[in-house]
């Protein structure tokens, strides 16, 4: 995904929104999809099952995600060993500088890297349930852009940070998040997914921010199926994500009723992309919460189709 040749795109068009797009007019979109590791055997169970459903669609990459404070460590290891080893799966890990010395997440790094695992979605991380706030471990990486300097000592891996194209809540400001952003690309990384977002323009007003600052690495969109507006709107006041206004009139009157509200967060979705496709964006990352059934309905709509592999 060329970010010059996005904006070119937009700037050409409306811009306030680009309109409804069908299916046949768009090519398929290159996809890769979040989950999340288990803490019980039927949460894995479920994740494997989520995995299996979703694995035919040959996703450029799938990530597992890192519990706050390092609390899923083992088993975030665990998943992507087995998805390397028993999946096609391309994985990537998520790694943190949470509650760990440097020493402690390099010897995590080697350890991928040992393994096989050539991507690392490299993050602050989220403090501990109860901290007060973010504190550096006292020997460890202080932030995401040192992690990825010192990724970059370890190994040749491919580097996804994260993007906000709301500004991260802690940021002092929109500059000094787009400043942060810059730095991490600048030690190394050479892919940022965004935050979620619902509306289109919040992402194509980012990426021209974005390129005015000089930054041409892919900004993946980050795509989140709605399965339950009441979560959303809590999640995002804490996250920094808008929620708009027709997003919760297309959910109002929803909450008892699961399968609409499933078929409405497929159209969705489906039309957030097509409209950002028609913009020339090319590749999106969904936040699946290991529910594939909605995710695999949402690809099928967007024209992705399982690969037959001999």
């Amino acid at each position: 995904m060329n970010t010059a040749s996005v904006l070119a795109r937009w700037a050409a068009g409306p811009r306030e929104g680009v309109p409804p797009i069908s299916a046949q007019d768009l090519p398929a979109p290159q996809l890769s999809f979040e989950f999340f590791p288990p803490k019980t055997e039927a949460l894995e169970q479920q994740l494997w099952a989520c995995i299996r459903r979703l694995e035919p669609l040959a996703p450029r990459f799938v990530s597992v995600t890192y519990g706050a404070g390092g609390s899923t460590r083992e088993r975030t290891h665990a998943t992507v060993t087995r998805l390397l080893a028993e999946t096609t799966l391309t994985p990537a890990a998520h790694l943190t500088c949470v509650g760990a010395s440097r020493a402690e997440v390099d010897a995590v790094a080697r350890a991928y890297w040992e393994a096989g695992i050539r991507h690392i979605v490299a993050l602050r991380g989220d403090p501990p349930a109860g901290a007060a706030g973010y504190q550096p471990h006292p020997e460890g990486y202080a932030y995401a852009a040192d992690l990825v300097a010192g990724l970059r000592r370890i190994g040749d891996f491919e580097i996804s940070v994260a993007a906000y194209p709301e500004t991260h809540p802690a940021a002092a400001s929109p500059q000094a998040d787009l400043d942060n952003l810059k730095r991490k690309i600048d030690a190394g990384a050479t892919r940022a997914i965004t935050q979620y977002f619902f509306d289109t323009d919040v992402y194509l007003r980012f990426l021209d921010r974005c390129l005015a600052a000089g930054l041409t690495v892919p900004l993946v969109p980050g795509i989140l199926p709605v399965t339950n507006f009441a979560q959303v709107v809590k999640f995002s006041a804490m996250c920094g994500a808008s929620v708009p206004g027709w997003l919760a009139r297309l959910f109002e009157g929803l909450d008892a009723d699961p399968e609409t509200r499933r078929m409405v967060a497929a159209v969705v979705a489906a039309e957030q992309v097509r409209r950002l496709q028609a913009a020339g964006v090319d590749e999106f990352h969904f936040y699946t919460l290991n529910r594939p059934d909605l995710v695999y309905a949402i690809a099928h709509i967007l024209g992705v189709r399982p690969v037959q592999r001999g």
